[in-house]
């Protein structure tokens, strides 16, 4: 959607940080550039931080990523539009 909206998505996280990044396969990129904006930052468990690419996330999750990703949509809209 972000895509078809013509963001930009180039901006990248480095996600080595995250022991299970390489379950990330095809949604790697995406999933790269939602860190880099702060969309997501990943579950803490057992002392590290997981993204967790082939979990659930709960409802509060989601409304949180939701939230922000509204918020920089309409930032990056007025930077679109001007």
């Amino acid at each position: 959607y972000t895509d078809f909206k013509g963001i930009d998505t180039s901006k990248t996280a480095d996600l080595s940080k995250f022991p299970d990044s390489n379950k990330a396969t095809w949604s790697k990129t995406y999933i790269a550039w939602a860190v880099a904006e702060g969309l997501i930052s990943g579950k803490a468990q057992n002392g590290q931080t997981y993204l967790d690419p082939q979990g659930n996330a709960s409802r509060a999750e989601e409304a949180v990523i939701l939230a922000q990703y509204l918020q920089l949509v309409s930032e990056e809209g007025a930077t679109i539009l001007q």
